[in-house]
């Protein structure tokens, strides 16, 4: 059985006094829930404080990026080791922000898939195609194609410490959704593409989430689908009492 993820990126949102008050929003409300793993994703800023408001309870930290070098003079990036340091277990690799804004590629997203789960990080490996891929009828192409580049060289031991989220571009902060439907044909595209390099046992191992305006009135519909097993939750995941309904989807 793939247990379920539920993961919150804050993007560039809330200050270290934000951060602590959420966490006391939210840890009563979710002090029961068993039934996920849940994951936050704070600003850089904003780490250590979340992992010390997170200590003993059920939520992980995970950073919204990662660089592949362990140290230098790389001025503005982060490593591995600092991360964990924080008190991360999880990174975020390849949002598509990242790729839309800053470059990030296939390429790079590979090179910091190895550093992160070489480095005693989960992976959360973001894939998904924009709406003018999506409606040039090239959405499964372009998702197979970053699964191929960005994760094809990895073993399948190594895809143990890889989660997989599939974000439409088209979906994400602009209040449309992909129908549960469109979200599991997708994932069930993704899991073929894995267990075409990988290997059925990977293919049923590795947990593919949805990200893309994800709220509580569409998760339960969306994790009801064989293929998705969780969520990477945008907005939503900003206000606690919103983001502890998502979790409590069941």
């Amino acid at each position: 059985m793939r247990r379920p993820i539920i993961a919150g990126n804050w993007k560039m949102f809330k200050t270290l006094a934000e951060t602590r008050a959420f966490f006391d929003a939210i840890i009563p409300e979710i002090l029961d829930v068993d039934h996920c793993e849940i994951v936050v994703a704070p600003p850089f800023t904003a780490l250590a404080t979340a992992a010390v408001e997170a200590d003993g309870t059920r939520i992980s930290i995970a950073s919204q990026d990662v660089f592949w070098e362990p140290q230098g003079a790389f001025t503005g990036e982060i490593a591995v080791r600092m991360l964990v340091d924080a008190g991360c277990g999880y990174a975020i690799i390849g949002h598509s922000e990242r790729r839309q804004f800053f470059g990030e590629t296939d390429e790079t997203v590979e090179k910091k898939t190895r550093a992160a789960i070489s480095g005693d990080l989960h992976a959360i490996v973001c894939v998904g195609e924009s709406l003018a891929e999506r409606d040039g009828g090239q959405a499964v192409d372009v998702v197979r194609r970053q699964i191929q580049e960005g994760l094809g060289k990895f073993s399948a031991s190594e895809l143990a410490r890889i989660t997989i989220a599939y974000e439409p571009v088209w979906a994400i902060g602009t209040g449309r959704t992909a129908t549960p439907e469109i979200a599991a044909e997708m994932h069930g595209e993704i899991r073929k593409t894995i267990q075409q390099i990988h290997g059925a046992g990977a293919a049923a191992g590795i947990r593919i989430l949805y990200g893309g305006s994800v709220k509580p009135d569409n998760i339960a519909s969306l994790m009801q689908k064989e293929d998705i097993d969780g969520a990477l939750v945008g907005g939503a995941s900003l206000d606690a009492a919103s983001f502890a309904s998502i979790i409590r989807y069941k």
